[in-house]
């Protein structure tokens, strides 16, 4: 019986396999969410920018509320029941989670639609926001149903119409925010219609990403009818399991996933609701709120770019943390920790320095003035934190302690909102990216105390700690010269495009230069780079072609 169970899940895929989808579709959909805000702002201004900034993290936490820990609820539900080859049980949590869902996403649409006026004042701008929310609420009608879509099939441990699907849904959202938003500017509609526009790409993705399921749902469809006709008969369940127990396991495995997910919208969300209005609370005007807010939010694509990458090496590594805790391997827990923890210091300390060091020219050079640069190069210390915090997390929950890491981060926007309520009237946007920084600081801090007190020592440097933050500091000279020296050269240059010069010319020299430090300093060890997977193999070698490792 479970062998055929097992046979008729048409498209099923190895653990690896899966994982390996997922990811690079992450890393699609990831980098294309950190790149569409900077053509947004050089279209709509920042009026336009804090539109869609104030609007989508709402949505978002909504989202999140609704649906983020259903997938992986309903997968669980179903790989269980098909591994006993109850193939109707399996459709039932799937037609059970799929009304559930669409209840919620229109109950939330009504109460999002309907309340758009108050949530909009409360905002701090009726005029300005109550459009773009209605139109962002749509989205609330399809989304749900996505998710329950695809945790049927991860269940059936297929992963490729979740991924397919997920980078269609970002494709054709940043499709459609550029040219709606394009469009309403270019004819004179004004802000409040770009806005809507824009925020309405997540209708639009959402219907792209459910037209790409149901393509995948009917080609399973007549798979696995092909597939009953091979076999003696259909299998069915034994017994109909009692709906109110259906629905208890969905909402016990949904929910702490969902709370978890929660959190980072929060930090958004957080800005949202309370930089306009304390902008004016300090005396600013509503008009200068606004723009005010719109420069502030400039900086969430820089820190997107920059924990982006600092993130993706230091978390490969995880996944071998949790195998190694689960065969009760202490030693190598600890050590593969402290070597993500390690990698991930190695690229957040840089990226924040550097960020901090070119931000006054890499602002000009991606959204046309300087305004705003301080706040930017506050909030590019928030790399650092973030990029810990979400490795930290990681090795947490690979380690089994999957509710620490959320309740961290919860008491981490907690910071950040009493940060904003205190800083922002004094400080104005430079008060809100030092509660960033400071939100972000306590979160890591929380999951790095929890970390020591499970595998001891954190990072394990070693004799390489004043070597790596010499590194740092020599990386920080050679890109603040750079940046000068660019800047006298193209003196007779536009200004944007002197500014492009010295940003890009700053980066490269600050990479080559603390790469370089790293390896000449011994801070980077040839067993460091061993331990990385796939990375470390490729780069042993053709580091030592050069002499470069020292040891």
């Amino acid at each position: 019986m479970i062998g055929k169970g097992i046979a008729m899940t048409p498209g099923k895929q190895s653990f690896m396999k899966g994982a390996a989808i997922l990811a690079a579709a992450a890393f699609i959909t990831k980098l294309l969410g950190a790149v569409y805000k900077i053509p947004y702002q050089n279209i709509t201004g920042n009026e336009g920018m804090f539109v869609y900034q104030q609007v989508y993290p709402l949505y978002s936490t909504l989202l999140t509320v609704a649906t983020a820990g259903f997938p992986i609820a309903v997968s669980k539900l179903v790989s269980e029941r098909l591994t006993r080859g109850d193939e109707e049980g399996a459709r039932r949590v799937f037609r059970v989670t799929s009304i559930l869902l669409s209840l919620s996403g229109i109950l939330l649409f009504i109460l999002l639609y309907s309340g758009a006026p108050a949530v909009a004042a409360w905002m701090g701008s009726r005029k300005l926001l109550t459009l773009p929310i209605r139109a962002v609420s749509t989205a609330l009608l399809i989304v749900p149903v996505m998710s329950s879509i695809r945790g049927y099939f991860q269940g059936h441990q297929n992963m490729t119409p979740t991924a397919v699907s997920q980078v269609a849904e970002q494709g054709v959202r940043v499709a459609t925010i550029l040219i709606l938003a394009w469009w309403f500017t270019a004819t004179g509609a004004g802000v409040v219609y770009a806005g809507a526009g824009a925020v309405f790409g997540a209708f639009t993705g959402a219907a792209a990403g459910l037209v790409v399921l149901l393509f995948y749902w009917n080609r399973n469809r007549k798979q696995r009818k092909r597939l009953m006709r091979q076999t003696d008969r259909p299998l069915t369940s034994s017994r109909k399991e009692p709906l109110g127990k259906l629905i208890r396991q969905l909402v016990v495995l949904s929910i702490p996933i969902s709370l978890g997910a929660l959190v980072l919208p929060l930090f958004s969300l957080a800005d949202s609701f309370t930089v306009a209005n304390l902008l004016e609370a300090g005396g600013w005007s509503k008009y200068q709120a606004v723009e005010g807010k719109g420069i502030y939010d400039r900086g969430q694509p820089l820190i997107q770019f920059a924990s982006f990458f600092a993130t993706a090496l230091s978390l490969s590594i995880v996944p071998a943390i949790a195998e190694a805790q689960t065969r009760g391997d202490e030693r190598r827990t600890g050590e593969r920790s402290a070597l993500a923890l390690r990698m991930t210091l190695f690229l957040g300390l840089p990226a924040s320095l550097g960020l901090a060091l070119v931000a006054q020219p890499t602002n000009v050079m991606l959204y046309r003035d300087a305004a705003g640069s301080e706040a930017l190069a506050i909030l590019a210390l928030t790399t650092l934190f973030s990029t810990l915090a979400m490795t930290s997390s990681g090795i947490l929950q690979g380690l089994g302690k999957v509710g620490l890491p959320a309740r961290n981060l919860l008491i981490g926007v907690g910071v950040k909102l009493i940060g904003n309520l205190f800083w922002v009237p004094v400080l104005d946007i430079r008060g809100a990216a030092l509660a960033t920084v400071l939100g972000y600081a306590t979160a890591a801090a929380l999951n790095l105390g929890a970390l020591r007190s499970r595998i001891g020592s954190l990072f394990r440097l070693g004799p390489a700690k004043f070597p790596l933050f010499g590194s740092v500091l020599i990386m920080g000279f050679a890109a603040w010269v750079a940046v000068r020296g660019i800047l006298w050269w193209t003196e007779g240059w536009s200004l944007r495009l002197s500014m492009s010069a010295a940003s890009l010319g700053g980066v490269l020299a600050g990479a080559v230069v603390y790469g370089t430090a790293l390896l000449v300093l011994g801070v980077v060890r040839r067993r460091d780079l061993e331990r990385v997977p796939k990375v470390g193999s490729r780069l042993v070698p053709l580091l030592e072609r050069y002499g470069l490792l020292k040891y």
